[in-house]
């Protein structure tokens, strides 16, 4: 009986069902397995709970907010239903707005269009992009990696007391990591940010599936995230706190749904009132499948007990550091060190192996599937890996051949719908190809590392 089955045993919380949980897929070497599906900090599949929920919905799809038909108006209401749903999980406060956006990084896009014009932001250099670059007509000022939680509110403490004290200023700052998956001290940071009079957006697109996110308890004044790593479908995301700066900002985008009244002006202009509540950022037709998906994941999640699903995936994090401490070869990359908390999403590099090489022989060997490259957080990879941050780099390209050593990494990632078993296997997988070597032969293609499908591959 192994270590993990062993734990599951006294665990009464088992995965939950997630679509493709059964797919199978082919093996280079011959056969075909269980995919294992261990990418989840780029996309976690969507819960079997919340694709049924749409289906059932879908007879009934109607345009929303203005149609006079049964349809419409049952559309509209679980589109509401759905904005009240996610506050709800996210414990906003009673003036807050819930925006319905693309993705966190169209959340976070959207309020940078929002800060006013004076604003001063700050941003650590570890963050993911999708939070790092929005920032384009602010003054921004970028903070160095911290090494420890306390340094990291250390660091920004320092950075606002030399700010202008009479500016508007805000403090981006990740929850966990999509590079080691630490969680960040976001209440200290946010108690720092409010001491010194700027606001904080919480990125939580990799903790809002992991782990609470609670707006009122922590004390941020924003949060963003993807639908897609809450185990929803693709194309939806939230932005969700205060709506002052939102209503005072011009609409993220112009047109019907934003507008509330529209009319002809005397010198041939167009005269607009905008709508000040959270459909003047949310124009056009919206996305009510992706809404109410994002709304049945958060019920999901909710029911089945984030307690619960917190222990199960500390477990799983055990088991695949454990595993990966066992072999000399592979290195951990971590910022805040061994006894850091951290979500399920760990990236490393092994020595002597290109990163892409050694994605390439998991996928094409094993049938497990995860993430190589940069990670869309450049300079926080190129500082774990002893690089220079400002160094330029392709997220997810291999920079040499097979065999030949690269400055990225490898990152596997794992949550509420990952089985025991895909772990075991990852570990297992890990260990064999540090130790035997892959079985088959890789050539770059694209830009990717690939089996050779030669005659004379197999080695």
């Amino acid at each position: 009986m192994s270590v993990l089955t062993a734990a599951a045993d006294q665990s009464l919380c088992a995965p939950l069902p997630v679509l493709g949980k059964d797919v199978s897929v082919p093996l280079v070497t011959g056969g075909e397995v269980t995919y294992a599906a261990l990418d989840y900090a780029a996309s976690a599949p969507a819960l079997q709970r919340v694709w049924d929920d749409v289906a059932a919905y879908a007879p009934y799809y109607g345009s929303v907010h203005r149609g006079a038909g049964y349809l419409s108006q049952l559309s509209t209401d679980l589109f509401e239903n759905s904005r009240a749903t996610v506050a709800e999980f996210l414990g906003c406060r009673a003036d807050d707005q819930v925006i319905f956006t693309r993705s966190t990084t169209d959340s976070l896009n959207l309020l940078a269009t929002a800060v006013p014009a004076d604003c001063q932001v700050f941003v650590y250099e570890t963050e993911h992009h999708a939070s790092l670059l929005p920032w384009r007509d602010a003054r921004v000022t970028y903070l160095d990696a911290p090494r420890t939680p306390a340094q990291a509110v250390e660091t920004l403490e320092r950075a606002l007391a030399g700010r202008d004290p009479y500016g508007p200023a805000l403090v981006c700052v990740t929850g966990a990591s999509n590079v080691t998956g630490e969680l960040w001290p976001v209440k200290e940071l946010a108690a720092a940010a409010h001491a010194h009079g700027a606001r904080i957006v919480l990125d939580a697109a990799q903790l809002a599936p992991h782990h609470p996110v609670d707006i009122t308890e922590l004390d941020v004044d924003w949060v963003a995230f993807s639908g897609h790593k809450l185990y929803a479908p693709f194309g939806s995301g939230v932005l969700a706190g205060r709506s002052d700066w939102l209503r005072a900002a011009e609409p993220y985008l112009a047109g019907g749904g934003a507008s509330r009244k529209v009319a002809r002006r005397a010198d041939g202009g167009v005269e607009v009132e905008w709508h000040s509540t959270a459909a003047r950022h949310e124009a056009g037709s919206p996305n009510v499948i992706g809404v109410y998906s994002i709304a049945s994941a958060c019920k999901a999640l909710t029911e089945a007990g984030f307690e619960n699903l917190v222990a199960r995936e500390q477990r799983l994090v055990g088991a695949v550091r454990a595993g990966l401490a066992a072999i000399p070869e592979v290195k951990v990359l971590s910022l805040f060190g061994d006894d850091a908390p951290r979500v399920g999403v760990i990236s490393f590099v092994v020595e002597g192996w290109n990163s892409s090489h050694f994605a390439a022989a998991l996928s094409a060997e094993y049938g497990i599937g995860v993430r190589d490259g940069l990670f869309c957080a450049h300079p926080l990879v190129r500082t774990l890996l002893g690089g220079d941050p400002q160094e330029v780099g392709e997220c997810g390209a291999p920079e040499a051949e097979p065999g030949e050593r690269s400055l990225n990494a490898i990152r596997v990632s794992f949550g509420a719908g990952t089985p025991d078993e895909h772990i075991e296997r990852f570990v297992r997988a890990v260990t064999e190809l540090v130790s035997e070597g892959a079985q088959w032969k890789y050539r770059t293609e694209d830009g990717r590392c690939v089996p050779d499908r030669g005659a004379a591959a197999q080695l």
